[in-house]
């Protein structure tokens, strides 16, 4: 029997009061199936219900323009793309992306024609091949799957939870850049567990991340505490862990592969780029021509989250330049005048504003500083 506790506000800090949305939380929490993975596997050309999409998901060498040369090939086989998300941390990148039939609007059920769509995105993927080394994924599933939930798994199957680097270097032999979190993983030898520590600054969908890469990684959490500080807006969190076969942690290198994967839990999602939000009337070819403008003006897309609600695109991505710096405020201008009438906003701290108002704006943040000095683990129980 568990237990456990949770005081949680909305997104702006306030106490909730949303009927409907306490109402969710805990028809999600009295769920059994609700962390578990969707089951993805090749299309075995059984057609699913109508008002299902189709599910595409892609692994491989980030570059830029990649995400702008996968919604070009889409446009092309006439798929419209309803809703994605996608990820990208240390040069490489994972997407899930829902499609359906321009014309119907429907799943596409077509084996033959997904297999192509599969092939040319694959190619895609695989880019000119001799910069876009280390492995290459594509696969077409029928139904609609958890994105953010899929894109751990993805990522961490691909090598992206950190592993890949090695004396601070990533697969390419660049430096890292420093961990957006702290992590410490040490034994407590008197209850056979494992604890596990993390500081970081605090985010939202911080502790879905962090349980996200447990659950991948295979351990079971039994005592655990979790504190955010809203003046400091730093976050606490603390656990006590013990691998699926009920041991803890064995080895140096089972550790350190714990401390990897965990910092790149929370550097994926970490606001680490200029945040631009796209709302206008949705229409076919939207995306591909608004990730064409970014491409062009040598943006880099660093996350994205699509969607497409009531005929209408709600659309934000997360861009740098093509070398990882800032965009400056000329860029935007330039980007805002091509997009026409599709309304473009750089989300700025305290608030938005218009891409006309210019001007270079960075919500890189900075990394918490200080120690593991000082803090106290929780008291363990038998």
């Amino acid at each position: 029997m568990s237990c456990s506790v949770f005081n949680v506000t909305d997104q702006y800090g306030s106490k909730l009061q949303n009927r409907e949305v306490i109402d969710h939380i805990q028809k999600c929490l009295e769920s059994e199936d609700y962390l578990k993975l969707p089951a993805i596997g090749p299309t075995d050309g059984a057609a699913p219900p109508e008002d299902e999409s189709t599910s595409i998901e892609l692994t491989g060498t980030d570059r830029p323009g990649l995400l702008s040369e996968v919604c070009a090939v889409l446009a092309s086989l006439s798929c419209n793309i309803v809703k994605a998300e996608v990820w990208t941390h240390n040069r490489r990148a994972a997407a899930v992306i829902q499609i359906t039939d321009e014309a119907s609007g429907l799943a596409i059920h077509d084996a033959a024609r997904l297999s192509k769509v599969q092939e040319l995105l694959c190619n895609v993927m695989q880019g000119d091949g001799a910069s876009s080394r280390g492995s290459t994924r594509t696969g077409v599933t029928l139904g609609t799957a958890r994105a953010e939930r899929r894109l751990h798994k993805l990522m961490l199957d691909d090598g992206g939870g950190g592993e890949e680097a090695v004396g601070g270097e990533d697969r390419r032999g660049m430096a890292r850049p420093k961990a957006a979190a702290k992590v410490a993983v040490m034994d407590c030898a008197e209850r056979r567990y494992t604890v596990v520590i993390l500081r970081c600054r605090d985010r939202p969908k911080l502790l879905f991340d962090t349980l996200c890469a447990l659950t991948d990684l295979q351990y079971v959490v039994f005592h655990g505490t979790v504190d955010a500080e809203r003046r400091s807006r730093e976050a606490y969190q603390e656990y006590y862990v013990r691998h699926v076969d009920g041991h803890p942690a064995r080895s140096d290198a089972e550790r350190s592969r714990l401390v990897r994967c965990l910092e790149a839990a929370v550097e994926r999602r970490a606001s680490d780029g200029l945040e631009l939000e796209v709302r206008t009337e949705d229409r076919v070819g939207l995306l591909s021509e608004v990730t064409r403008v970014f491409r062009e003006n040598s943006l880099s897309i660093i996350r994205a989250a699509i969607a497409t609600r009531d005929g209408r695109a709600e659309d934000t991505f997360y861009v740098s330049d093509a070398y990882g710096n800032p965009v400056d405020g000329r860029t935007m201008d330039a980007v805002g005048g091509q997009l026409g009438d599709a309304v473009l906003r750089v989300k700025r701290r305290g608030g938005d504003a218009p891409v006309a108002e210019g001007g270079a704006v960075s919500v890189l943040g900075s990394l918490l500083k200080g120690s593991f000095q000082g803090l106290r683990l929780i008291r363990s129980y038998s």
